[in-house]
Protein backbone atom coordinates (compact mmCIF):
# COMPACT_ATOMS: atom_id res chain seq x y z
CA UNK A 1 0.00 0.00 0.00
CA UNK A 2 1.13 3.49 -0.90
CA UNK A 3 -0.11 7.41 -0.21
CA UNK A 4 -0.61 7.87 -4.25
CA UNK A 5 -4.04 8.59 -5.35
CA UNK A 6 -6.08 10.68 -7.48
CA UNK A 7 -7.99 12.88 -6.06
CA UNK A 8 -10.04 16.48 -7.48
CA UNK A 9 -6.78 17.90 -8.30
CA UNK A 10 -5.21 15.16 -9.55
CA UNK A 11 -2.43 12.53 -8.26
CA UNK A 12 -1.31 13.48 -4.51
CA UNK A 13 0.29 12.21 -2.57
CA UNK A 14 -1.47 12.14 1.13
CA UNK A 15 -3.57 15.02 1.39
CA UNK A 16 -1.18 17.19 -1.26
CA UNK A 17 -1.72 17.75 -4.82
CA UNK A 18 1.77 16.68 -6.97
CA UNK A 19 0.68 19.71 -9.21
CA UNK A 20 0.56 21.85 -6.34
CA UNK A 21 4.33 20.72 -5.40
CA UNK A 22 5.63 20.94 -8.98
CA UNK A 23 4.19 24.57 -9.28
CA UNK A 24 6.27 25.87 -6.24
CA UNK A 25 9.16 23.78 -5.85
CA UNK A 26 9.71 23.26 -9.92
CA UNK A 27 10.50 19.90 -11.70
CA UNK A 28 11.88 17.49 -11.53
CA UNK A 29 11.03 16.88 -8.05
CA UNK A 30 11.01 13.82 -5.84
CA UNK A 31 7.94 13.46 -3.65
CA UNK A 32 7.72 10.94 -0.34
CA UNK A 33 5.17 9.90 1.55
CA UNK A 34 5.98 9.69 5.00
CA UNK A 35 2.49 7.57 6.31
CA UNK A 36 4.03 5.35 3.40
CA UNK A 37 7.63 5.41 5.04
CA UNK A 38 6.18 4.08 8.38
CA UNK A 39 3.77 1.70 7.43
CA UNK A 40 6.11 -0.01 5.10
CA UNK A 41 8.51 0.03 8.01
CA UNK A 42 6.21 -0.96 10.62
CA UNK A 43 4.67 -3.95 8.40
CA UNK A 44 8.23 -5.32 8.13
CA UNK A 45 9.16 -5.54 11.90
CA UNK A 46 5.51 -6.41 13.01
CA UNK A 47 5.69 -9.52 10.62
CA UNK A 48 9.13 -10.83 11.78
CA UNK A 49 7.89 -10.49 15.35
CA UNK A 50 4.53 -12.10 14.66
CA UNK A 51 6.73 -14.92 13.58
CA UNK A 52 8.83 -15.72 16.46
CA UNK A 53 11.51 -13.37 16.08
CA UNK A 54 12.25 -12.09 19.57
CA UNK A 55 13.55 -8.15 19.30
CA UNK A 56 14.92 -7.75 15.67
CA UNK A 57 17.11 -5.18 14.85
CA UNK A 58 15.82 -3.99 11.37
CA UNK A 59 18.63 -1.67 10.39
CA UNK A 60 17.41 0.30 7.05
CA UNK A 61 19.88 0.04 3.83
CA UNK A 62 20.39 3.87 3.79
CA UNK A 63 21.74 3.46 0.39
CA UNK A 64 18.66 2.82 -0.83
CA UNK A 65 17.13 6.55 0.34
CA UNK A 66 19.57 8.78 2.33
CA UNK A 67 18.09 11.91 2.97
CA UNK A 68 18.38 12.55 6.46
CA UNK A 69 14.23 13.73 7.36
CA UNK A 70 13.75 9.98 5.72
CA UNK A 71 16.08 8.50 8.19
CA UNK A 72 14.59 10.27 11.17
CA UNK A 73 11.44 9.15 10.30
CA UNK A 74 12.58 5.46 10.42
CA UNK A 75 14.89 6.20 13.26
CA UNK A 76 12.04 7.42 15.82
CA UNK A 77 10.24 4.08 14.88
CA UNK A 78 13.13 2.30 16.16
CA UNK A 79 15.10 1.56 12.60
CA UNK A 80 18.84 1.01 12.84
CA UNK A 81 20.69 1.59 9.86
CA UNK A 82 22.40 -0.31 7.43
CA UNK A 83 25.66 1.92 5.92
CA UNK A 84 28.49 1.26 3.38
CA UNK A 85 30.55 4.60 4.22
CA UNK A 86 31.69 6.95 6.67
CA UNK A 87 29.02 9.35 4.98
CA UNK A 88 26.55 7.08 5.38
CA UNK A 89 27.06 6.36 9.26
CA UNK A 90 27.09 10.19 9.87
CA UNK A 91 24.13 10.60 8.17
CA UNK A 92 22.60 8.44 10.38
CA UNK A 93 24.12 9.47 13.24
CA UNK A 94 22.74 13.00 12.01
CA UNK A 95 19.12 11.63 12.14
CA UNK A 96 19.48 10.69 15.72
CA UNK A 97 20.09 6.66 15.41
CA UNK A 98 22.33 5.66 18.40
CA UNK A 99 25.44 4.10 17.02
CA UNK A 100 24.48 0.46 18.55
CA UNK A 101 21.52 0.58 15.74
CA UNK A 102 24.09 1.07 13.01
CA UNK A 103 26.26 -1.86 10.92
CA UNK A 104 28.75 -0.51 8.77
CA UNK A 105 29.10 -2.66 5.33
CA UNK A 106 31.06 -2.33 2.41
CA UNK A 107 33.72 -4.35 0.39
CA UNK A 108 36.16 -1.35 1.00
CA UNK A 109 36.40 0.47 4.12
CA UNK A 110 39.30 3.05 4.09
CA UNK A 111 41.06 3.25 7.01
CA UNK A 112 40.28 6.85 7.97
CA UNK A 113 36.05 4.72 7.61
CA UNK A 114 37.02 2.05 9.80
CA UNK A 115 38.97 4.66 12.52
CA UNK A 116 35.38 6.64 12.47
CA UNK A 117 33.49 3.96 13.14
CA UNK A 118 35.59 2.33 15.93
CA UNK A 119 35.70 5.93 17.66
CA UNK A 120 31.28 6.03 17.13
CA UNK A 121 30.76 3.31 18.88
CA UNK A 122 28.62 1.19 15.64
CA UNK A 123 27.05 -2.20 16.14
CA UNK A 124 29.17 -4.10 14.17
CA UNK A 125 31.50 -3.69 10.94
CA UNK A 126 30.60 -6.09 8.42
CA UNK A 127 34.34 -7.81 7.54
CA UNK A 128 34.19 -8.87 3.91
CA UNK A 129 37.72 -10.11 3.85
CA UNK A 130 40.63 -11.51 5.22
CA UNK A 131 43.07 -8.34 4.42
CA UNK A 132 39.85 -5.79 5.88
CA UNK A 133 40.17 -8.18 8.89
CA UNK A 134 43.49 -7.58 9.39
CA UNK A 135 43.54 -3.65 8.68
CA UNK A 136 40.60 -3.37 11.05
CA UNK A 137 42.21 -5.15 14.03
CA UNK A 138 45.59 -2.98 13.31
CA UNK A 139 43.51 0.20 13.79
CA UNK A 140 41.80 -1.28 16.63
CA UNK A 141 44.92 -2.00 18.58
CA UNK A 142 45.82 1.54 17.66
CA UNK A 143 42.92 3.24 19.23
CA UNK A 144 43.33 0.73 22.14
CA UNK A 145 39.56 -0.75 21.20
CA UNK A 146 38.27 -4.01 20.32
CA UNK A 147 36.57 -4.20 17.32
CA UNK A 148 32.85 -5.08 17.29
CA UNK A 149 32.90 -7.72 14.16
CA UNK A 150 30.64 -9.58 12.01
CA UNK A 151 31.81 -11.84 9.04
CA UNK A 152 29.60 -11.00 5.78
CA UNK A 153 29.59 -14.44 4.06
CA UNK A 154 28.89 -15.30 0.34
CA UNK A 155 26.76 -18.20 0.23
CA UNK A 156 27.18 -18.54 -3.37
CA UNK A 157 23.57 -18.22 -4.41
CA UNK A 158 22.05 -16.63 -7.13
CA UNK A 159 19.46 -14.11 -6.89
CA UNK A 160 18.27 -10.37 -7.69
CA UNK A 161 16.20 -9.06 -10.40
CA UNK A 162 19.26 -8.32 -12.51
CA UNK A 163 22.79 -9.18 -12.72
CA UNK A 164 23.91 -5.87 -11.40
CA UNK A 165 22.01 -5.87 -8.33
CA UNK A 166 23.32 -9.91 -7.85
CA UNK A 167 25.76 -9.90 -4.38
CA UNK A 168 25.44 -13.41 -3.42
CA UNK A 169 27.69 -15.57 -5.82
CA UNK A 170 31.18 -16.28 -5.57
CA UNK A 171 32.02 -14.86 -8.57
CA UNK A 172 30.31 -11.36 -6.81
CA UNK A 173 33.13 -9.44 -5.26
CA UNK A 174 30.86 -9.26 -1.52
CA UNK A 175 32.07 -11.47 1.37
CA UNK A 176 34.53 -13.87 2.62
CA UNK A 177 33.84 -17.06 1.15
CA UNK A 178 31.61 -19.68 2.56
CA UNK A 179 34.63 -22.39 2.57
CA UNK A 180 36.94 -19.88 4.41
CA UNK A 181 34.48 -18.55 7.22
CA UNK A 182 34.84 -20.30 10.04
CA UNK A 183 38.85 -20.15 10.20
CA UNK A 184 38.21 -16.67 9.68
CA UNK A 185 35.80 -16.52 12.58
CA UNK A 186 37.98 -18.41 14.53
CA UNK A 187 40.93 -16.80 13.73
CA UNK A 188 39.32 -13.34 14.95
CA UNK A 189 38.01 -14.86 18.41
CA UNK A 190 41.64 -15.42 18.98
CA UNK A 191 42.77 -11.90 17.96
CA UNK A 192 42.91 -9.50 21.12
CA UNK A 193 41.51 -6.20 18.92
CA UNK A 194 38.77 -7.94 17.36
CA UNK A 195 35.49 -9.35 18.89
CA UNK A 196 33.58 -11.31 16.30
CA UNK A 197 30.08 -11.16 17.57
CA UNK A 198 28.40 -13.13 14.42
CA UNK A 199 27.60 -13.82 10.42
CA UNK A 200 26.09 -11.84 7.77
CA UNK A 201 25.12 -12.37 4.60
CA UNK A 202 23.38 -10.50 1.86
CA UNK A 203 22.65 -12.06 -1.84
CA UNK A 204 20.50 -9.60 -3.92
CA UNK A 205 18.13 -6.83 -4.38
CA UNK A 206 14.48 -6.86 -6.22
CA UNK A 207 14.12 -10.70 -4.87
CA UNK A 208 10.77 -11.83 -5.82
CA UNK A 209 11.06 -15.55 -4.67
CA UNK A 210 11.76 -16.84 -1.41
CA UNK A 211 13.64 -20.18 -2.23
CA UNK A 212 16.92 -18.59 -3.01
CA UNK A 213 17.28 -16.63 0.43
CA UNK A 214 15.67 -19.98 1.98
CA UNK A 215 18.24 -21.58 0.43
CA UNK A 216 21.21 -19.06 2.15
CA UNK A 217 19.29 -18.39 5.06
CA UNK A 218 19.67 -22.61 5.64
CA UNK A 219 23.32 -22.25 5.05
CA UNK A 220 24.22 -19.46 7.22
CA UNK A 221 22.28 -21.02 10.18
CA UNK A 222 24.41 -24.42 9.81
CA UNK A 223 27.50 -21.86 9.85
CA UNK A 224 26.16 -20.46 13.06
CA UNK A 225 25.69 -23.90 14.61
CA UNK A 226 29.16 -24.65 13.22
CA UNK A 227 31.00 -21.96 15.02
CA UNK A 228 28.79 -22.86 18.75
CA UNK A 229 29.69 -26.39 18.23
CA UNK A 230 33.32 -25.20 18.52
CA UNK A 231 32.86 -23.33 21.19
CA UNK A 232 32.75 -19.87 19.52
CA UNK A 233 30.43 -16.84 20.79
CA UNK A 234 27.85 -15.99 18.13
CA UNK A 235 25.65 -13.43 19.20
CA UNK A 236 23.44 -12.31 16.11
CA UNK A 237 22.75 -13.64 12.64
CA UNK A 238 22.13 -10.69 10.47
CA UNK A 239 20.36 -12.00 7.09
CA UNK A 240 20.35 -8.62 5.04
CA UNK A 241 17.84 -7.11 3.15
CA UNK A 242 16.65 -7.81 -1.12
CA UNK A 243 13.29 -8.61 -0.50
CA UNK A 244 11.33 -7.38 -4.08
CA UNK A 245 8.58 -4.69 -4.57
CA UNK A 246 5.54 -4.34 -6.91
CA UNK A 247 7.16 -2.77 -9.40
CA UNK A 248 3.87 -2.64 -11.41
CA UNK A 249 4.94 -4.88 -14.67
CA UNK A 250 6.75 -7.51 -12.29
CA UNK A 251 5.02 -10.53 -10.87
CA UNK A 252 3.43 -9.67 -7.41
CA UNK A 253 6.67 -10.48 -4.69
CA UNK A 254 6.16 -12.35 -1.09
CA UNK A 255 4.82 -10.21 1.07
CA UNK A 256 6.76 -9.01 4.48
CA UNK A 257 4.74 -11.72 5.98
CA UNK A 258 5.55 -14.64 4.02
CA UNK A 259 9.15 -13.50 4.19
CA UNK A 260 8.81 -13.61 8.06
CA UNK A 261 7.71 -16.94 8.10
CA UNK A 262 9.96 -18.20 5.99
CA UNK A 263 12.92 -16.75 8.57
CA UNK A 264 10.94 -18.19 11.76
CA UNK A 265 10.78 -21.71 9.77
CA UNK A 266 14.70 -21.86 8.76
CA UNK A 267 16.23 -20.07 12.04
CA UNK A 268 13.42 -21.35 14.64
CA UNK A 269 15.54 -23.29 17.90
CA UNK A 270 18.78 -20.84 16.87
CA UNK A 271 20.30 -19.25 20.02
CA UNK A 272 21.29 -15.83 18.37
CA UNK A 273 19.93 -12.24 17.81
CA UNK A 274 18.67 -11.64 13.80
CA UNK A 275 19.36 -8.40 11.91
CA UNK A 276 17.85 -7.50 8.43
CA UNK A 277 18.88 -4.55 6.19
CA UNK A 278 15.50 -4.16 4.39
CA UNK A 279 15.71 -0.62 1.64
CA UNK A 280 14.06 -1.15 -1.61
CA UNK A 281 10.77 -2.44 0.17
CA UNK A 282 10.51 0.17 2.54
CA UNK A 283 11.48 3.34 0.82
CA UNK A 284 10.59 2.68 -3.09
CA UNK A 285 6.86 2.78 -3.17
CA UNK A 286 6.85 5.61 -0.43
CA UNK A 287 8.17 8.10 -3.63
CA UNK A 288 7.51 9.21 -7.14
CA UNK A 289 9.39 11.89 -8.89
CA UNK A 290 7.15 14.23 -11.05
CA UNK A 291 8.43 15.46 -14.23
CA UNK A 292 7.16 18.15 -16.43
CA UNK A 293 6.42 17.63 -20.58
CA UNK A 294 8.59 19.46 -22.92
CA UNK A 295 7.13 18.77 -25.80
CA UNK A 296 6.24 15.70 -28.24
CA UNK A 297 8.80 15.19 -30.85
CA UNK A 298 6.93 12.91 -34.11
CA UNK A 299 9.12 11.48 -36.38
CA UNK A 300 7.36 11.23 -39.97
CA UNK A 301 8.13 7.58 -39.71
CA UNK A 302 5.46 7.93 -36.55
CA UNK A 303 8.02 7.33 -33.26
CA UNK A 304 7.00 9.85 -30.64
CA UNK A 305 9.41 10.98 -28.42
CA UNK A 306 7.81 12.45 -25.17
CA UNK A 307 10.57 14.60 -24.19
CA UNK A 308 10.56 15.30 -20.34
CA UNK A 309 12.31 17.77 -18.36
CA UNK A 310 13.44 14.90 -15.89
CA UNK A 311 17.36 12.69 -17.43
CA UNK A 312 18.84 10.04 -16.31
CA UNK A 313 20.94 12.14 -13.77
CA UNK A 314 17.54 12.58 -11.79
CA UNK A 315 16.86 8.62 -12.39
CA UNK A 316 19.51 6.39 -13.48
CA UNK A 317 17.74 3.36 -12.82
CA UNK A 318 16.45 2.47 -16.09
CA UNK A 319 19.55 3.20 -17.90
CA UNK A 320 21.61 1.33 -15.51
CA UNK A 321 19.53 -1.68 -14.67
CA UNK A 322 16.86 -1.18 -17.62
CA UNK A 323 14.44 -0.68 -14.95
CA UNK A 324 11.02 -0.46 -15.15
CA UNK A 325 8.61 2.50 -13.55
CA UNK A 326 5.09 2.79 -14.02
CA UNK A 327 4.46 6.19 -15.68
CA UNK A 328 1.01 8.28 -14.97
CA UNK A 329 -0.33 11.52 -15.83
CA UNK A 330 -0.65 13.54 -12.73
CA UNK A 331 -4.11 14.67 -14.05
CA UNK A 332 -6.13 11.92 -15.54
CA UNK A 333 -6.88 11.82 -19.37
CA UNK A 334 -8.67 9.36 -21.74
CA UNK A 335 -6.42 7.99 -24.55
CA UNK A 336 -3.85 6.79 -25.86
CA UNK A 337 -0.44 6.78 -27.55
CA UNK A 338 3.12 5.28 -27.87
CA UNK A 339 5.92 7.15 -26.95
CA UNK A 340 9.62 6.58 -25.88
CA UNK A 341 10.13 8.79 -23.24
CA UNK A 342 13.61 10.52 -22.74
CA UNK A 343 15.12 13.19 -21.61
CA UNK A 344 17.45 15.98 -22.20
CA UNK A 345 20.85 14.64 -21.53
CA UNK A 346 22.94 14.14 -24.13
CA UNK A 347 23.45 10.60 -24.48
CA UNK A 348 21.17 7.76 -26.38
CA UNK A 349 20.63 6.04 -22.64
CA UNK A 350 19.09 9.33 -21.28
CA UNK A 351 15.89 6.86 -22.39
CA UNK A 352 13.08 5.73 -20.06
CA UNK A 353 11.15 3.78 -21.78
CA UNK A 354 10.69 2.45 -25.37
CA UNK A 355 7.29 1.74 -27.51
CA UNK A 356 5.37 2.29 -23.74
CA UNK A 357 1.39 3.00 -24.27
CA UNK A 358 0.49 5.97 -22.16
CA UNK A 359 -2.68 8.53 -22.22
CA UNK A 360 -1.69 11.52 -24.90
CA UNK A 361 0.51 14.42 -23.43
CA UNK A 362 1.30 17.70 -24.47
CA UNK A 363 3.59 20.79 -23.62
CA UNK A 364 3.26 21.04 -19.79
CA UNK A 365 1.71 18.59 -18.81
CA UNK A 366 3.04 16.48 -15.27
CA UNK A 367 4.39 12.80 -15.17
CA UNK A 368 4.34 10.80 -12.45
CA UNK A 369 7.47 8.32 -12.19
CA UNK A 370 6.20 5.39 -9.55
CA UNK A 371 7.77 3.62 -7.20
CA UNK A 372 10.88 6.11 -7.42
CA UNK A 373 11.52 5.94 -3.49
CA UNK A 374 14.39 4.18 -3.65
CA UNK A 375 17.89 4.76 -5.31
CA UNK A 376 16.44 7.50 -7.09
CA UNK A 377 17.52 10.25 -5.52
CA UNK A 378 20.32 8.74 -3.92
CA UNK A 379 22.24 8.18 -7.10
CA UNK A 380 21.34 11.38 -8.94
CA UNK A 381 23.57 13.34 -9.84
CA UNK A 382 24.95 17.04 -11.80
CA UNK A 383 25.68 15.56 -14.93
CA UNK A 384 25.17 17.92 -17.73
CA UNK A 385 25.60 20.40 -15.22
CA UNK A 386 22.41 19.89 -14.28
CA UNK A 387 20.80 21.08 -10.37
CA UNK A 388 20.49 17.97 -8.41
CA UNK A 389 16.93 17.19 -8.20
CA UNK A 390 15.31 18.78 -4.93
CA UNK A 391 13.46 16.11 -2.76
CA UNK A 392 9.80 16.90 -0.83
CA UNK A 393 8.43 14.43 2.21
CA UNK A 394 4.89 14.76 2.68
CA UNK A 395 2.91 14.75 6.01
CA UNK A 396 -0.68 14.95 5.72
CA UNK A 397 -2.10 18.02 4.11
CA UNK A 398 1.35 19.72 4.83
CA UNK A 399 4.72 19.68 2.72
CA UNK A 400 7.99 20.32 3.57
CA UNK A 401 11.93 20.39 1.21
CA UNK A 402 13.99 18.33 2.36
CA UNK A 403 16.78 18.91 0.11
CA UNK A 404 16.55 22.04 -2.12
CA UNK A 405 17.54 22.36 -5.60
CA UNK A 406 20.78 24.15 -5.62
CA UNK A 407 21.26 27.50 -7.82
CA UNK A 408 23.84 27.89 -10.65
CA UNK A 409 25.54 30.11 -8.62
CA UNK A 410 25.85 27.37 -5.82
CA UNK A 411 27.28 24.41 -8.46
CA UNK A 412 30.07 27.42 -9.73
CA UNK A 413 31.11 28.16 -6.70
CA UNK A 414 32.20 24.50 -5.72
CA UNK A 415 34.90 25.07 -8.70
CA UNK A 416 38.25 26.14 -7.69
CA UNK A 417 40.40 27.46 -10.45
CA UNK A 418 43.81 28.01 -9.77
CA UNK A 419 45.57 31.27 -9.73
CA UNK A 420 48.24 30.03 -12.08
CA UNK A 421 45.29 29.24 -14.90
Amino acid sequence: MNHFEYGPEGLACEGVPLAKIAAEVGTPVYVYSRATLERHFTVFRDALVAAGVVDPLVAYAVKANSNVAVLKVLGDLGAGADTVSEGEVRRALAAGIPPERIVFSGVGKARREIEFALKTGVAEINVESEPEMNLIAQVAAELGVRAKIAFRVNPDVAAGGHAKIATGKSENKFGVSFAEAARLYANASNNAALEPIGVACHIGSQITDLSPMREAFSKMRGLVEQLLGEGLSVERLDLGGGLGVPYFNNPEPPSPADFAAMVGEVTKGLPVKLAFEPGRVIAANAGVMVSEVIHVHERPEGRKFLVIDAAMNDLVRPAMYDAFHDIRPVVKRAGEATYDVVGPVCETGDTFTRDRALPPFAAGDLVAFMSAGAYGSAMASEYNTRPLVPEVLVDGDKYAVIRKRPTYEEMLARDLVPDWV
